[in-house]
């Protein structure tokens, strides 16, 4: 069965390896996830109409749930910013009990959405899109904060749900620029970058913990002007009941509609987080089974008073960036939370807004991407070029749905034009076997040297296909044969730089067959031929085989 369509939680398959210094590396990263999430959880929810506590309650009950069942191994998840003017509509039409059925309906659905396996569907997501919804997504949480990292004071009843309102806010309001303010964000944004290369400690306790201290002590102890939690939010005390909703079919009908637009856009994004943290800790998620784990986190978040939830990036990035790598550290995020909410509210309160700041300004701009979308703008076809830019702008300006979808439809109407031209039709031509200087009859191959001939064109949904290429122990050279490959793209480009990558690890070196016009043209545009070695770039399977016999020896 294939890995990602397995239905088994990821915490029960790390269990099996797990080490006393991971589990501090875990509880470490939860602790600091959860100062991260506790503001993020609150400010969300009072974007999406409701009391400010159902924030905490949903990275409660959905954190917890979802890192328990989850089939991603640092998924954090939560309330996100995509869901807040969904749910805000939701309340205003249909009231609190409203929201509560939709949010269970959206949860039953993405159960049967695991269970009939559709978590594969996200592999016909392009790269591109991948990347620029994530920058896109890193450039929104960045403008998001800095209000609070330059202590601005927004008028009461101002909106500021839409990265344009959030941009126009800061503008008119710059008068209420607090330098003081400033200069605590400032002390932190230091302290995350150069903390960490202190030696021996930076590497033991994470910068952001720090910075809270720091920041705190600056704050409450020399009487630095600075917003703290506690200024700005009230939260109640104690963990919320369990409260089962009067559902009836008219509610049913009325939010049914809700409920779907709920599930897809969990889907997507939790499944869109889970790529991005599998590119950055090189690990495989289960998609299918993260279906059903959003969906009992969603059932369970509305039974218990919270909002829609699904997988937060920037939270997930937080995770991964303090050494989060099993769902431990999820799980003991909500832990943190609870505690927080029954005992330590009064603690929590003292952390200064622009330090959580600077912590989201640290947390953006690793999970930004900077540098793999320039080698794209630089490397990739104008196609993928456009398609990237085209989801960066809109998750920006608009949102992701609006992006993924206008994304995903650009997309595909480049990649038929792409294969229009590429493709041909010829009638067929009967050549004897023996005068074919392509046949593969009757050759040697030695036993070191393995041979996989590649057919059609290696686009973003064909790329998984490379992940069925697998060396021996003994295999020495990997021989690549592409001469009915008619079109290449950036997706592809990357899984095969994926491929020459595990290659490289097991000293298995690459040789390419017949290599086509168009593929080259990317190959060479993005470096992979000097990476690999222009020798090893042979123009018919004769070539390559003795190329591969030389390497061999």
């Amino acid at each position: 069965m294939n890995k990602k369509s397995k239905l088994k939680p990821m915490l029960f398959s790390n269990m099996k390896e797990y080490s006393a210094s991971q589990l501090v590396k875990d509880l470490v990263s939860g602790l600091i996830v959860a100062i991260i999430a506790l503001p993020l959880s609150v400010a969300l929810a009072l974007a999406s109409g409701v009391g400010p506590e159902k924030g905490i309650y949903t990275a409660i009950v959905a954190g917890f749930i979802i890192s328990f069942l989850g089939g991603s191994r640092v998924q954090i998840a939560g309330p996100t910013a995509a869901f807040a003017t969904i749910v805000a509509g939701i309340v205003a039409k249909n009231g609190i009990d409203g929201l509560v059925i939709a949010t269970i309906i959206a949860g039953i659905i993405l159960i049967i959405m695991g269970l009939l396996r559709l978590g594969s569907l996200i592999r016909f997501i392009p790269y591109t899109i991948t990347v620029g919804f994530t920058a896109g997504i890193a450039v929104t949480l960045l403008i998001g904060q800095v209000k609070d990292f330059l202590g601005l004071t927004y008028e009461a009843g101002v909106e500021n749900i839409e990265t344009i309102d959030k941009v126009k806010n800061i503008v008119k309001f710059m008068p209420t620029f607090n330098y003081q303010a400033l200069i605590i964000g400032l002390v932190s944004l230091a302290i995350l970058i150069f903390w960490p290369k202190i030696p021996k400690i930076g590497a033991k306790v994470p910068a952001s913990l720090i910075a809270v201290l720091v920041s705190i002590g600056l704050v409450k102890g020399v009487g630095v002007d600075a917003k703290t939690i506690g200024d700005l939010y009230e939260i109640p005390t104690g963990f919320p009941a369990f409260s089962f909703p009067a559902i009836t079919f008219a509610k049913v009908r009325a939010v049914i509609g809700d409920s779907f637009t709920i599930a897809i856009l969990a889907a997507i994004e939790s499944l869109l987080s889970c790529v991005v943290a599998d590119g950055m800790i090189n690990s495989h998620h289960r998609s299918n089974q993260e279906l059903i784990a959003q969906g009992a986190g969603n059932i369970g978040s509305a039974l218990f008073g919270g909002i829609p939830a699904t997988g937060a990036i920037a939270r997930t990035a937080a995770n991964i960036k303090n050494g989060g790598r099993t769902p431990i550290a999820g799980m003991f995020h909500a832990v943190i939370l609870v505690l927080v909410v029954l005992f330590l509210m009064p603690y929590a309160s003292l952390i200064p807004m622009p330090t959580i700041a600077a912590i989201l300004f640290q947390v953006a701009y690793n999970m930004s991407g900077w540098r793999t979308f320039k080698h794209l703008c630089k490397t990739a076809p104008k196609s993928d070029i456009l398609v990237l830019f085209t989801t960066f702008i809109l998750t920006v300006v608009f949102d992701l749905v609006v992006a993924i979808g206008v994304g995903m439809v650009l997309a595909c109407v480049l990649l038929m034009k792409r294969m229009a031209d590429e493709t041909s039709v010829k009638g067929w031509k009967y050549i004897d076997p023996d005068n074919d200087p392509d046949s593969i009859e009757l050759r040697k191959v030695p036993e070191s040297v393995r041979v996989y001939e590649i057919s059609g064109p290696m686009f973003f949904g064909a790329t998984e296909a490379l992940m069925d290429i697998t060396v021996k122990d003994f295999t020495k050279v990997l021989v690549i044969r592409m001469r009915a490959v008619p079109a290449l793209d950036a997706s592809a480009m990357h899984s095969l730089e994926g491929l020459y990558e595990r290659c490289e690890k097991k000293g298995v070196r690459m040789v390419f067959s017949h290599v086509n016009e168009q593929p080259m043209k990317t190959m060479v545009k993005d470096g992979f031929v000097k990476l690999v070695g222009e020798e090893n770039f042979c123009p018919h399977i004769d070539d390559a085989l003795r190329r591969a016999e030389e390497l061999a020896n």
